[in-house]
């Protein structure tokens, strides 16, 4: 079964309607609300039925503009309102929205902001040139504390591009890079004072949680004497102190885009895209979750749909899967789940933890063609490749020939063949080894006991590249990068 089935994100309705974000609902189980969806739920009912007019000058009146709102990275229609000739939009609905942020989208794809919360009685007068420039907001002083800092940072805008200019133009340590560098840290203060004193002054606004959730962590203490950058312990210090201005109390922010791109951007970019790394740095990010139940659902969720084995491109998601579904993904933390569905998540992941990476592949014995017993170790190759395919496989049928035609090639480098066939029939295997001229050795077990659960096959061919000390140094490969982990391996040992 697949993993989504498992793992069920909310969902959202996107035609017109009362639409809302629902709470997950388990493959096979019962509906489950989460703590954070209650809260926020609560939240909604205590704040004001919705009354909010925006007027656009210049907006041609005659289509529908709609409210488009977010939830742990799901967008859903939150409303719509019909323009009227003046470019105006009344949005008044039976109950509130969410807390959170959402965006009004006009004919012809532009777009704006609005923050609710509790109060969602007010008004917005903007024009179409300008949006956020010609912004006036009455009766909402989360959405005046917005735009004001998006005024603000436009107006900066004109010396940070002058600054940048700088630093490219003059080479590090000259007197014009040194005052470029000095411009440049002048606007980044002004900038952090400004929303300091905003943040100060209103604590406990959802603008204050949303605008310092966003903001990139202060490492004014990451450049050399000359100016320039200590990419290393920038790159160190960033990733570390990445979450420092998320709140994780705050169940509105899941509301917002800025948990899930934070997300996507702490895990695919600042995290090396190796097993050990995605592990280790996922694991420090839920960890501190862990407490906080909808950010703890999110997360452990989203790590494991993207580095779902059969999805993912990384050489050995099977790691990232296992660690996080052993850690996590047990009946006593995994409560969105039924016992059902945890009990067949760690199914899986057993399944796999034979064949991760760094691990001693284990000695199989599986009958060859000649009805005979042949175990892994019995070959004698500083190298092997544990082959895994299917006769009737699409893909198998352009990689065989491939491996086929290096076979005697890299064979002559150390490098032999264990060809297991996986859930076929023996006339079958057999026509195809003939087909494919598969001059190695060939095993087949119709039942597969013989490598169950030592070799986990999620896609054929699976290939896996074993070391003079049968230890696992590559898998999900193409054969034409055999030889690059080889190669990579032995300079390893020189």
């Amino acid at each position: 079964m697949r993993l989504l089935a498992f793992l069920a994100f909310a969902v959202f309705l996107t035609a017109c309607g009362n639409n809302e974000p629902q709470p997950q609902t388990p493959s096979g189980g019962a509906q489950q609300y989460s703590d954070t969806y209650l809260e926020n739920k609560k939240r909604k009912e205590q704040a004001e039925k919705p009354n909010i007019t925006v007027r656009v000058q210049g907006l041609q009146g005659g289509a529908f503009a709609k409210l488009i709102g977010s939830f742990e990275g799901q967008n859903y229609l939150a409303d719509s309102a019909m323009i009227d000739p003046n470019g105006q939009m009344v949005f008044q609905k039976g109950e509130a929205y969410f807390p959170g942020l959402l965006y009004l989208l006009l004919p012809g794809g532009q777009n704006i902001q609005l923050l609710v919360d509790l109060d969602q009685t007010f008004t917005m007068n903007t024009s179409l040139n300008n949006l956020a420039g010609d912004m006036k907001v009455e009766g909402s002083l989360d959405n005046q504390l917005l735009y004001e800092s998006l005024k603000f940072d436009e107006q900066q805008r004109p010396k940070v591009q002058a600054a940048a200019t700088s630093l490219v133009r003059f080479k590090p340590g000259t007197p014009e890079y040194k005052q470029g560098k000095e411009q440049q840290d002048k606007i980044v203060e002004e900038r952090r004072l400004y929303l300091d004193k905003l943040f100060k002054e209103n604590p406990t606004s959802l603008f204050t949680s949303f605008k310092r959730a966003g903001q990139n962590p202060d490492l004014r203490d990451c450049y050399k004497p000359d100016g320039t950058m200590d990419t290393l312990r920038y790159s160190y210090f960033y990733r570390n102190r990445f979450w420092d201005g998320m709140d994780f109390n705050d169940e509105r922010l899941l509301y917002t885009p800025v948990v899930t791109k934070m997300l996507e951007r702490y895990i695919t970019e600042l995290t090396p895209q190796h097993p050990d790394s995605v592990v280790k740095y996922s694991i420090s990010l839920v960890d501190r979750v862990v407490s906080k139940p909808e950010f703890f659902k999110y997360f452990a969720n989203w790590i494991v749909l993207k580095y779902d084995p059969k999805e993912s491109t990384l050489m050995d998601p099977q790691a990232v899967f296992v660690n996080m579904i052993e850690r996590y993904f047990t009946y006593d933390k995994a409560v969105w789940s039924d016992s059902a569905e945890v009990f067949a998540l760690q199914q899986r992941a057993y399944e796999m933890t034979a064949s991760l990476m760094g691990k001693k592949a284990v000695n199989v014995q599986v009958p060859g063609l000649d009805g005979k017993p042949h175990a892994l170790y019995d070959m004698k190759s500083p190298y092997i490749v544990v082959y895994m395919w299917n006769p009737e496989c699409e893909h198998c049928a352009e990689q065989t020939p491939k491996l086929a035609q290096m076979y005697q090639q890299i064979k002559a480098q150390g490098v032999d063949v264990y060809s297991i066939a996986v859930n076929s029939e023996d006339a079958k295997v057999r026509d195809a080894v003939k087909k494919y001229n598969m001059p190695w050795l060939n095993v087949f077990d119709p039942t597969n006991k013989s490598i169950y659960p030592n070799f986990y096959v999620d896609n054929t061919p699976e290939v896996y590249v074993l070391n003079p000390d049968r230890t696992i140094i590559a898998k999900n490969l193409h054969v034409d990068q055999i030889m690059t982990m080889v190669e990579r391996d032995k300079a390893s040992r020189k």
